[in-house]
């Protein structure tokens, strides 16, 4: 899920509620269970194998007008996704090295192209390798807090500008994380053999995001961080904890912002484009403006911009209940 890894997410809408936000993260990990079950279930059974088919099942609309704009939302959230991303990468290097040029912004633009231009199913295999290793990075951490798990403060330093209580803003980030997790678990519907492994899989999904998002809100919580700060606070958290957590986890995260950022980017691509000249076009667009990136910060763009498609998700979950 989003924001478990650099836990700037996890600051932003559970930290900042204090007590209350570990309500907010049992309540957003069974509605993301929630939505898990009730997607595959919805595509297991009627056969559906795209987020197009998906959403005309669920919305009972015969308006053109209405699905596209659906289809637009989800696709405008994969774009910012990626830039989102792409700034996430450029302020890791900024905030562990110091590097902040517009050559390295370039690089990385030229980088992104060419994995665009060829396969990415490398790059989805090292991305599945690397959930596992964060995951068990995350629960080192965790054992290495174990004296502090029982330490709960408010942490008045973070500031959900977009969620006023903790209700809504569980609400909108297990819906703004729908958004592309439905598009995902679409394409996973044909793993599923019985009916019962869809209920395995929702609850055992929602119990590790509860379990991961805990322990790196309690590691945030237990710091006292300045989340506005500090662009990626759980490698400032790593190293209070050793200077080898540090390096492992800031490895480990920025590979997994890279694939993440790549990932975005060619669903996006793949939705746009109808031809092969038109995803290189499209491709080098996107890589060009890229660049840009840098000019905004990775705390700013996650606070501001997501939240807004938060709200737009909300409907998508209403439709889930709903259906």
């Amino acid at each position: 899920m989003r924001g478990l890894h650099h836990g700037q997410e996890i600051a932003l809408f559970f930290n900042a509620f204090g007590v209350k936000g570990i309500l907010g993260i049992f309540l957003s990990s069974i509605l993301i269970s929630f939505v898990i079950y009730k997607v595959l279930n919805i595509s297991k059974n009627n056969n559906i194998n795209s987020y197009e088919e998906f959403s005309k099942k669920i919305i009972k609309t015969n308006n053109k007008f209405i699905k596209n704009i659906i289809n637009n939302i989800v696709n405008i959230f994969l774009i910012i996704s990626f830039y989102v991303m792409v700034a996430g990468i450029i302020a890791f290097l900024k905030q562990e090295f110091g590097i902040n040029n517009i050559i390295f912004n370039i690089l990385i633009a030229i980088i992104l192209y060419i994995v665009f231009m060829n396969s990415i199913e490398g790059i989805v295999k090292i991305n599945s390798l690397l959930i596992p290793i964060l995951m068990l990075l995350v629960l080192i951490l965790g054992y290495k807090n174990m004296d502090n798990i029982f330490i709960i403060k408010e942490n008045i330093l973070i500031k959900n500008i977009m969620a006023k209580n903790w209700f809504l803003s569980a609400l909108i980030y297990s819906s703004y994380n729908s958004i592309t997790l439905i598009p995902i678990l679409i394409t996973l519907k044909k793993y599923i053999k019985k009916d019962k492994d869809v209920k395995t899989i929702s609850i055992l999904s929602g119990t590790i995001i509860i379990i991961l998002a805990f322990i790196i809100y309690q590691l945030l919580n237990t710091i006292q961080i300045n989340g506005s700060n500090l662009e990626i606070p759980i490698i400032f958290v790593a190293q209070q904890i050793g200077n080898i957590y540090k390096y492992l986890y800031g490895f480990v995260i920025l590979a997994a912002i890279f694939t993440s950022a790549i990932s975005s980017g060619y669903a996006v691509l793949q939705n746009i484009s109808k031809t092969k000249k038109e995803y290189k076009l499209f491709a080098i667009l996107i890589c060009t403006i890229s660049i840009t990136a840098g000019s905004f910060t990775f705390s700013s763009l996650v606070s501001f911009l997501y939240p807004i498609f938060g709200y737009l998700g909300i409907a998508q979950i209403l439709s889930l209940i709903l259906f």
